[in-house]
């Protein structure tokens, strides 16, 4: 059947743009390397590393925030359970390639309009029910929904045909070109339509994946137990998951070296040299840039309308300090949003605002301002507090002064989803380790259309939409679309990248094959106990 509701010219091929890029792999697709395993810190060969893997035990997680249904079809600060509970249509390896999931393959049609997926025809939802190719135009329809604050809703918004051959194949078809479809794929999990509703108020979570929900405890966590029918036979080997909300960094820390916990993604920068020195935890850090850490700027706030203050905000903030003291090192002092992972990346933009406080002061001055007062909206968390000090500080040297302003993670991301923020705020973001055009067309703090900084440019906006929707056809052409974004958002200043920061993983040294995708979406069914 087909429901007449057009998919991208492949292009060069993934590998040959990695190849061609430069500047190192390139990630398409607010997360990390696809299923790839942090480098470890530790040592090469962590302990017990040749062990064979083992069934059995309960493998428990301490988060410093709880899971929020109403945004589990959006990338949040916690989005570990989503690979847990659900699969998704492909992942990414290690060098961006698209590999099967509940896609066993795909094929692209001679003109670049459509793809044709091949399902699993083995997979069935903790319910029972079987997965078909109506579970993934369900699954797209549910992003296209406002509603659901996906960020990735305006791909697929391009999906605007389905035709079904049958239970298992699915042609997509799309109204125009987009270079970020499997972006798309690695970010859209796939749920059980006839519950969607319970899921987004945390009532019943039905996926595919390799655990099951079996409880949620608003402002404890979640208790997941295996999944026995799952279709990737012999997984998991663990028999449950433990997510314990531990929101104090204090008893976070000390319930990973008392042994209560043995993962973590939430241990504050200035806790991990104390995390490091203990000989039972290895600390393991996700290089690819998954995340960055910035400086959110209001346009429509006075006197920060004027590209010329942002400047001066962009060239007070020092980097290297905020990176050494309050990230514990872990990171890379960057203007820009882009890892080195990416194509987008070059050591002129990472360096484009050192910190210069005698040149923010000239800039704040020729603006007519030699003070300001301002308020700084952060995330009421121990390392993100320790982060708004730290410009508090650095914003203070140069003559403006910030009251901060705490917040509880869920109302930030609220806020942040709304475009209801203060002046000035901090966060994280993600998005600038998949397709450059991804973070531009994707990302909240980003996005052309209506970003959260309420920035609106006629020159970005045509900049990231022909970044977008054009087939790159070569590198070059590919690395100049990539220049004009870099450039927009280094000039104007709307947001003012700070540091660009993987997750960084501290676990006991008994666990292993622990790892996350692109989104952040951890993935343990290879992992185990020892």
């Amino acid at each position: 059947m087909t429901e007449l509701y057009p998919l991208t010219p492949p292009g060069p091929s993934r590998r040959t743009t990695l190849r061609a890029a430069g500047g190192g792999t390139l990630l398409l697709g607010l997360g990390l390397a696809g299923c790839r395993s942090a480098v470890s810190e530790a040592s090469s060969a962590p302990k017990g590393a040749s062990a064979s893997p083992r069934r059995g035990g309960v493998l428990n997680i301490a988060v410093n925030s709880d899971f929020t249904p109403a945004l589990l079809f959006s990338q949040s600060g916690q989005s570990l359970q989503h690979r847990l509970i659900y699969n998704t249509l492909t992942r990414y390896d290690d060098r961006l390639s698209p590999q099967p999931e509940l896609a066993r393959s795909w094929t692209y049609a001679k003109d670049g309009r459509s793809i044709t997926l091949r399902l699993r025809d083995d997979v069935t939802f903790h319910s029972g029910r079987r997965f078909t190719a109506a579970d993934v135009i369900f699954a797209v329809k549910n992003l296209q929904n406002p509603l659901r604050a996906a960020q990735l809703r305006a791909t697929a918004a391009t999906v605007t045909g389905f035709e079904k051959r049958g239970d298992h194949e699915l042609v997509l078809k799309l109204a125009h070109p987009v270079n970020n479809l499997f972006d798309l794929f690695e970010f859209m999990i796939i749920a059980d339509s006839e519950t969607v509703e319970d899921a987004v108020t945390g009532k019943q979570l039905i996926g595919t994946g390799p655990f099951k929900l079996k409880k949620w405890s608003p402002g404890s966590g979640l208790t997941l137990a295996r999944n026995d029918t799952y279709w990737q036979a012999g997984r998991p080997y663990l028999d449950g998951v433990e997510l314990r909300v531990i929101p104090q960094a204090d008893a976070l820390l000390s319930s990973l070296r008392s042994g209560q916990s043995q993962l973590s993604f939430n241990v504050p920068g200035k806790s991990l040299g104390v995390a490091k020195s203990d000989p039972h935890l290895t600390i393991s850090d996700y290089d690819t840039g998954g995340g960055a850490v910035y400086l959110g700027v209001n346009t429509t706030v006075a006197p920060l309308n004027d590209r010329t203050v942002r400047q001066a905000l962009a060239w007070a903030v020092d980097r290297d300090r905020l990176l050494a003291q309050t990230l514990g090192g872990y990171g890379l002092a960057s203007a820009a949003p882009w890892p080195k992972s990416s194509p987008a990346f070059t050591e002129a933009h990472r360096t484009h605002y050192s910190h210069d406080p005698a040149k923010a002061r000239e800039l704040l001055k020729s603006a007519g301002h030699t003070r300001l007062e301002l308020p700084l909206l952060h995330l009421a968390l121990p390392g993100d507090t320790a982060i708004a000090e730290s410009l508090q500080y650095d914003l203070k040297q140069v003559g403006v002064h910030v009251t901060l302003q705490p917040t509880d993670p869920a109302t930030g991301q609220k806020k942040l989803i709304s475009q209801d923020m203060p002046a000035l705020w901090t966060m994280g973001h993600g998005f600038a380790q998949v397709q450059p055009s991804t973070l531009a067309v994707s990302a909240y703090p980003f996005n052309e259309a209506k970003n959260t900084s309420k920035y609106r440019s006629a020159a970005y906006t045509k900049v990231v939409q022909e970044a977008w929707t054009r087939p790159e056809s070569s590198t070059a052409e590919a690395n100049a679309q990539h220049e004009k974004i870099s450039s927009i958002l280094l000039d104007e200043a709307f947001l003012i990248d700070l540091v660009v920061r993987g997750q960084v993983q501290v676990a006991a040294d008994g666990l292993h094959g622990v790892t996350l995708n692109k989104f952040s979406y951890l993935n343990l069914d290879n992992a185990y106990l020892v």
